[in-house]
């Protein structure tokens, strides 16, 4: 007898016939519910053991035929599900569920390349299309089309996008770069949102809409559906891009960068995602704090010095480029150069990339997947995690120093570093406060965790909401969202019962339970 956890509402006997009926339905390979196999599929950061977040087992489909058919058994069982597109959502659960007992639907084994469009530059893909595997398809066959890539290359294209997860070249926003989905509903039927509504439609990844409402956003960061093939579209590779890391020395300059920085992303000078972050960014991810100190509290001033000095950065470093053809792209450089002319002490130091070039040493900035930052888990020692709080602000110098200011000393009093950085957007930018923890050290977790919950309600008291957070605080941020009475939550609400009666599909994501599972829930 299977000894995982079951989810409410589940007993033993019904579990059991459950999973007899899925491995009758995909074979016992695609049937992973050994204890190994669920102790796999925890959350490698957990604040915790992370036992809270265990699986039942997980399901591993290579055809929408057979995600239809695991929907169709999970409703007859009430079994929950988590589907995944390749469980690498590290530092917000990874592939963990929010309940314990859910069934995890592990995507990974449908990683077709249905088609690369050079023309049109846009692909169809399958959930478990990694931004390697992409990238070596491009390479291979000679495609001179990039991706944007997340700052950790591991994931996939859909489940990023998905996520709303970010890259760092003028196709960076990924959400906004779907373009048509395949999804399997609740209920087990085949949709295809946008111009694939129509069966045979030439058309379907070139326009975003369609007829009538537009439903891809309604499956980003939702439980409504499994999205099991997707339409995104890529960036033709530019003819010349400057690429350059600026340094500044000091904590104040902050202020005067960001605004600096928000005028050319608002005027499309600057059309990529700019991240500005402090100097742990390099050394987390090139030592060991016990390189440098192992006294307690945070990192002191002095040391931090030593560490700007040993790495050459300033206080604040940012990436920075343009794209183009030739004409555009120096035209960008010029007034970038002037933006900032009078307040660098040397001038920008750009380095050109021409198209057919090798791309390495560009990374993420040049759509090659890269995974070096995953290094800052290191930092603490022992078995390392990170978790990000990430509130978005408008794009102003002030109000950046003043978040920084505050968050700073939350760090300080939580006794650990501070790791920050804001992602300036189009209109926007994302204040990601990156806690890096040691896991085998119960107090620094327990901590870590205290100094999450207490960002939380900081945020919400300054008007600042998360964006996306790990399946430990869904519930507490989605309680933030709460204009009306949190009338929302009851609009996500009514779509989940209307479309999910059994509540089948990912219970609790982003705060949103079905009715059966609803009542007594706290943040």
């Amino acid at each position: 007898m299977s000894d995982a956890p079951l989810p409410p509402g589940l007993d033993r006997a019904s579990y059991d016939k459950a999973m007899a009926e899925l491995r009758s339905e995909l074979g016992d390979a695609k049937v992973l519910d050994s204890r190994l196999d669920r102790q796999t599929y925890l959350d490698p950061y957990a604040l915790g053991s992370g036992l809270d977040h265990e699986s039942c087992g997980a399901l591993a489909p290579t055809s929408v035929e057979e995600v239809q058919a695991i929907v169709g058994i999970a409703n007859r069982h009430k079994l929950p599900l988590w589907p995944v597109a390749r469980g690498k959502n590290l530092g917000y659960g990874a592939a963990a569920p929010v309940m314990a007992g859910t069934a995890i639907v592990d995507m990974t084994r449908m990683n077709r390349i249905l088609d690369v469009d050079t023309q049109f530059a846009h692909c169809t893909i399958e959930p478990g299309v990694g931004f390697y595997q992409m990238d070596q398809h491009l390479t291979a066959n000679n495609i001179p089309l990039w991706m944007s890539v997340p700052a950790n290359g591991w994931g996939s294209l859909v489940g990023n996008a998905l996520e709303r997860g970010i890259g760092y070249t003028p196709y960076g926003d990924n959400t906004s770069k779907l373009c048509g989905l395949e999804v399997v509903m609740p209920d087990g039927k085949l949709v295809r949102t946008g111009l694939g509504a129509m069966d045979g439609n030439k058309a379907w990844a070139n326009y975003q809409y369609g007829f009538g409402p537009s439903w891809d956003q309604m499956f980003a960061q939702s439980n409504f559906g499994i999205v099991t093939k997707a339409n995104m579209w890529m960036m033709p590779e530019p003819e010349l891009s400057f690429h350059a890391l600026v340094n500044l020395p000091k904590m104040e300059d902050i202020v005067w960068a960001m605004d600096v920085l928000a005028k050319l992303r608002l005027t499309g000078v600057v059309d990529h995602n700019v991240v500005f972050g402090n100097y742990l960014h390099d050394a987390s991810a090139m030592t060991t704090r016990a390189d440098w100190y192992d006294g307690p509290g945070p990192i002191p001033d002095d040391i931090a010095e030593k560490i700007q000095k040993k790495f050459n950065v300033g206080w604040w470093t940012f990436h920075i480029s343009v794209y183009g053809d030739e004409p555009v792209a120096l035209a960008k450089k010029a007034l970038i150069d002037a933006a900032f002319k009078d307040k660098l002490a040397e001038p920008i130091p750009w380095k050109p990339l021409h198209a057919g070039e090798p791309r390495e040493e560009f990374a993420v900035a040049a759509g090659k997947p890269f995974v070096l930052p995953l290094a800052v888990v290191n930092w603490m020692g022992g078995r390392g995690g990170h978790i990000g709080f990430s509130p978005i602000m408008p794009p102003s110098g002030k109000l950046a120093w003043e978040a920084f200011l505050r968050r700073k000393k939350r760090f300080e009093a939580a006794g650990l570093d501070y790791y920050s950085s804001f992602t300036v957007g189009h209109r926007h930018i994302s204040n990601v406060n990156m806690i890096i923890y040691d896991r085998d050290d119960e107090t620094m977790t327990t901590k870590a965790h205290d100094l999450f919950v207490q960002m939380i309600a900081d945020a919400r008291a300054e008007g600042y909401g998360e964006y996306r957070t790990h399946i430990d605080f869904m519930d507490a941020v989605s309680k933030t969202y709460d204009y009306n009475g949190g009338a929302l939550m009851r609009l996500n609400e009514a779509v989940k019962d209307t479309l999910d009666p059994n509540g089948i599909i990912a219970p609790g994501k982003n705060g949103i339970w079905p009715q059966r599972l609803r009542a007594g829930r706290t943040a």
